[in-house]
């Protein structure tokens, strides 16, 4: 329906744990690319508050924000499906949306959590057009997030 989202986490993931667990969740959306950057390599804490109606928190930086409780659950495959409900939608800010360069930090971010596929060199020599595409339309948050990146690839050696 209308009020309804789907969740598609993999089984080893925090999202099916966490669904799983509370049987709620809190989908933040955002287009804070340091947000994407340092998630996808640690266990950042961002600024949060809780939840009205589910357990879970919604990032201070969020744009918008969705409190959801699951309704229907199938973890036959290895990547499971939760159809949930929303029982609130929050706006806290406008969504700017993502220009060249945020889209270079989602590739590099995701790039990161692929080392041990990839192996270091591909994924610096990859960095390296992707850097490429931050320096020309980029800002001052772009740049910060692909040097965080670079440094983790980097340390992996």
């Amino acid at each position: 329906g209308e009020g309804d989202l789907l969740v598609l986490p993999y089984k080893d993931s925090a999202t099916y744990r966490n669904l799983v667990a509370t049987g709620d969740a809190v989908v933040n959306l955002t287009d804070s690319i340091r947000l994407f950057a340092e998630s996808a390599i640690s266990k950042p804490h961002f600024p949060t508050f809780p939840a009205e109606l589910v357990t879970g928190l919604v990032l201070t930086d969020a744009c918008s924000y969705y409190e959801c409780s699951v309704m229907h659950a199938d973890t036959a495959s290895a990547r499971a499906t939760f159809r949930c409900k929303i029982l609130k939608k929050g706006i806290l800010r406008e969504f700017i949306g993502f220009n060249r360069a945020k889209n270079a930090i989602i590739e590099a971010a995701i790039l990161a959590t692929r080392v041990r596929l990839l192996g270091v060199e591909a994924i610096l020599h990859e960095y390296r057009r992707l850097a490429e595409i931050v320096q020309k339309t980029g800002g001052e948050q772009e740049t910060q997030a692909m040097q965080y990146l670079q440094c983790h690839v980097e340390r992996q050696q």
